[in-house]
């Protein structure tokens, strides 16, 4: 629950229009076996919405308009420093084949699904009208539905590397995540060989996508664990409210933006420089630290006004730092007390390490003593987790105030490659490919 992060603008190439994103494909009859369903790519269109390109080093304005589209293809993925959805759905897979080219060919299905999904259209030939004999491409729940801005964001766990002769290329930057104090890490819902992050801002749009792309892995992945999310607690749209967490708190105040270039290329996306012959699949990509975070709500609910403030060093109402009168304020870390939240995540307590963040607050029932199972799935992004997550982890863990309020409760880490170029390119190509 880091409250101070950097983000900057997410540089891409032009989209393509769905319309013509979608390549011609053999029948379905040629590609029936992705769960008992082919991926036939001429379907027709289940939105009318229109594509929002991502040009230059920006995020066009545009694509803040609910039900737009937001564009598949550029230099990074979407779903990163793009503006932010108001919905989640996170998936972590574990690979089961071990047959390479079956692997390969499901990520290139995957992600011609997401290029369609993505622009507002089903999955190969659709829910319905195809043939009777057979289950429909898509699971249908979608139709109708505009795009909701739905982004589909891919990578892979340390994990993946173990497969596939692929050992040597891990990045260094990729490492497992140390045991902080206070861990209460549940192993069932931690790691994966890939994930997927969903974000929309229509939640059926979020789970129709997930559960998509699990049909098509059928028998060659399998769902390991996934979470839900509602009500984004960060922004990466500098003129956007700040959101709140459940703690009531505006989180995230000085997230990296998606116009703020300069920042996005110093601390989330990786450079050339970062890596070698072997891991320069990566240039281009980011890393993914996923945690999920209980929040002891009653206990934090009996907890006085003033005593909630110091934890955060911020005011409830305005969110404005200690002695400041708004949200937006520089910070006087030293006005604080020194186990306030904000003071020790704040980059000048971690050496200028900067996180950019998206992540969502969650519920999921009660813990069966009648307590809500609820709190943050923290996602944030980063060029090198050894310099970004782990030693703001390492200072919050420690010292933070907020500490008896919270526990980490689940971890992942992921490599995120670049984004998918063109319409024929396709997620994890620069990995998989020799070529590349």
């Amino acid at each position: 629950m880091t409250d101070t992060t950097d983000t900057a603008g997410t540089p891409g190439t032009p989209g393509t229009p769905p319309s013509e994103a979608a390549p011609s494909a053999p029948s379905r009859r040629a590609l029936i076996g992705w769960g008992g369903a082919g991926l036939a790519l001429g379907a027709a269109a289940a939105g009318g919405a229109v594509a929002v390109a991502r040009t230059g080093d920006d995020v066009d304005p545009a694509a803040t308009d609910l039900g737009a589209a937001i564009a598949f293809h550029g230099a990074h993925q979407a779903g990163i420093a793009t503006p932010v959805q108001d919905r989640l759905h996170f998936a972590a897979f574990d690979v089961q084949t071990d047959d390479r080219a079956e692997f390969v060919q499901m990520l290139k299905d995957w992600t011609a699904a997401a290029r369609r999904m993505t622009g507002g259209h089903t999955v190969g030939e659709g829910a319905y009208g195809g043939l009777a004999e057979a289950p429909p491409d898509d699971t249908g729940e979608a139709l109708g539905l505009k795009p909701s801005r739905l982004t589909l964001t891919f990578g892979f766990g340390p994990s993946l590397f173990a497969k596939f002769g692929l050992a040597d290329r891990r990045p260094e930057a990729l490492v497992d995540l140390p045991k902080f104090p206070g861990d209460a890490l549940d192993k069932a819902r931690s790691d994966g060989d890939l994930c997927i992050q969903a974000c929309a801002d229509d939640p059926q749009v979020a789970v129709h996508a997930i559960r998509n792309l699990a049909r098509i892995g059928f028998g060659k992945v399998v769902i390991r664990w996934s979470q839900l999310g509602f009500g984004k607690t960060s922004s990466t749209t500098p003129e956007a409210q700040t959101p709140r967490n459940l703690m009531g708190f505006k989180d995230g105040t000085r997230n990296i933006a998606g116009t703020e270039t300069a920042r996005l290329k110093k601390f989330v996306w990786v450079d050339g420089k970062d890596t070698d012959a072997k891991t320069a699949w990566m240039t281009g990509g980011s890393y993914l630290v996923a945690r999920r975070i209980r929040m002891h709500i009653e206990t934090w609910d009996r907890t006085s006004l003033q005593e909630q403030e110091d934890i955060f060093g911020r005011d409830k109402g305005e969110g404005a730092p200690v002695g400041k009168a708004k949200e937006r304020d520089k910070p006087f870390l030293k006005a604080m007390k020194p186990d306030a939240h904000v003071r020790l995540a704040h980059p000048d307590s971690n050496d200028g390490a900067t996180l950019l963040r998206r992540g969502y607050s969650f519920t999921d029932g009660t813990d069966g003593l009648g307590r809500l199972e609820a709190g943050l799935f923290f996602l944030a992004y980063q060029r090198d987790v050894r310099k970004g997550f782990i030693p703001v982890q390492r200072n919050l863990s420690r010292l933070d105030a907020l500490n008896e309020y919270i526990q980490h409760v689940s971890s992942a880490v992921f490599a995120i490659p670049p984004g998918v170029r063109d319409k024929d390119d396709w997620w994890g190509r620069t990995l998989f490919s020799e070529e590349a």
